[in-house]
């Protein structure tokens, strides 16, 4: 299959259509649990608190990626947008990402103290479907669950614009402004700034 890849890159070079080739970093792996695995994913004890707190010590943002072996959505992401060099840069210069596998046994310690597994956490936190993610705030109240505190949630697969526009949303904590420009309207104004012919 390089081999193949190597040919018809080679041949578009010849035909001067060079912009067909995709210029992304390479794809994560998949780990012994069947999720993908990315260099700006934290290997954690899943404490949040404990997360959180090496998060704003480094300046970063905390983002719990829920995942499961065999998604098509995830493979996607992790494919097609995720490598993607000025997404992948901004994500580890900007957030704490720690994944958690939708039916995974391993212990995680939620905001509110409750210890659960990863399966019971995503039930506690009305997660359904996978990839989703889960930004925080830099503060959360003793009491609050991850679910409750998040100042954003990202449902499902998205292109590379929807993608690092909400990260940027976050990262910018424009959720706090009072301009009347929530989410949907700060990407639609992206998508105008872009100007790329894309809708995403």
């Amino acid at each position: 299959m390089p081999r193949l890849f190597a040919l018809a890159a080679a041949a578009l070079l010849a035909l001067g259509l060079t912009t067909a080739i995709p210029t992304t970093a390479a794809a994560a792996e998949l780990g012994d649990d069947g999720l993908h695995k990315t260099d700006w994913m934290r290997d954690t004890f899943k404490d949040l608190r404990e997360d959180l707190a090496e998060a704003n010590a480094e300046g970063k943002r905390l983002a719990i990626i829920m995942e499961q072996r065999g998604c098509v959505y995830c493979t996607q992401m992790h494919e097609e947008v995720f490598p993607q060099p000025v997404l992948a840069d901004y994500i580890r210069d900007n957030f704490f990402v720690v994944q958690m596998n939708l039916h995974g046994d391993t212990e995680v310690t939620d905001f509110d103290g409750e210890a659960l597994s990863e399966k019971q956490a995503a039930r506690k936190w009305g997660m359904l479907f996978t990839p989703t993610i889960l930004f925080l705030p830099e503060e959360v109240a003793e009491d609050q669950t991850a679910a409750q505190s998040a100042v954003a949630v990202m449902p499902g697969a998205f292109g590379l614009g929807t993608t690092i526009d909400m990260f940027t949303w976050v990262a910018e904590k424009r959720y706090e402004l009072d301009n009347g420009e929530d989410f949907q309207r700060y990407h639609a104004r992206r998508i105008q700034e872009r100007d790329n012919g894309s809708t995403d």
